[in-house]
């Protein structure tokens, strides 16, 4: 039989792909949008991780979700950060979240206030995809946009504090298997990480609207 985190990776699979290989994706990553369009992006991942993060010390000792709060997967600081260098120190004056956002984070905000289980399933589908597919937006913004290697408007893909991504990602994987979840929320959990895609699908969805290329 397999096991927990090799389920949830296939089952979601589907929706996986339909996220990385949307429109909007596939043009900024072919160099094809402007830097507003990475900066208006950044915004978005701000709404969400800002939801992901804002509970995380009260899930900290939860039985279930407990185990995968990790400080240094936390976000928020470096896209902060990132954000002051593509919009400038008022940033935050001009931050608006895409409705397909809103409901995105109010998700997430859900989950982590009332199941934890379902918490995992959205901390899964972010952070393990930062840590994988995030390195190559990472390598394109710096060569198309210039950004230093590493540095201010990259942050967000940076993870100083895990010298050693694969093992990390091992580990986590380890953490999935042993999740003190029973069979029917494991169940929930995979259908919650499919939602996750499916609503990071749809900011990619407005994203791709608010940025059409010019025919």
């Amino acid at each position: 039989m397999d096991s927990f985190s090799t389920l949830i990776r296939t089952a979601s699979h589907e929706q996986h792909v339909a996220a990385e290989t949307s429109t909007f994706m596939s043009d900024l990553l072919g160099g094809r949008l402007g830097v507003e369009a990475y900066a208006r992006y950044t915004e978005q991942l701000w709404f969400v991780y800002e939801a992901l993060e804002a509970g995380a010390g009260r899930l900290a000792s939860d039985p279930v979700a407990g185990p995968f709060i990790r400080p240094e997967l936390f976000r928020l600081a470096a896209l902060e950060r990132d954000l002051a260098h593509l919009r400038g120190p008022n940033w935050r004056s001009t931050l608006g979240a895409l409705p397909a956002t809103r409901a995105y984070a109010e998700r997430a905000r859900e989950c982590a206030e009332r199941w934890p289980a379902g918490y995992v399933a959205h901390h899964y589908t972010r952070y393990l995809g930062d840590l994988s597919g995030g390195q190559i937006i990472r390598d394109r913004a710096e060569r198309t946009w210039g950004f230093a290697k590493k540095g201010d408007g990259v942050r967000f893909y940076v993870f100083e504090e895990i010298p050693n991504p694969a093992a990390f990602k091992r580990g986590y994987r380890a953490l999935l298997d042993a999740v003190g979840a029973d069979d029917l929320d494991k169940q929930r959990m995979v259908a919650e990480c499919k939602r996750a895609f499916a609503l990071n699908t749809e900011v990619f969805r407005a994203l791709g609207e608010e940025f059409p290329l010019s025919a």
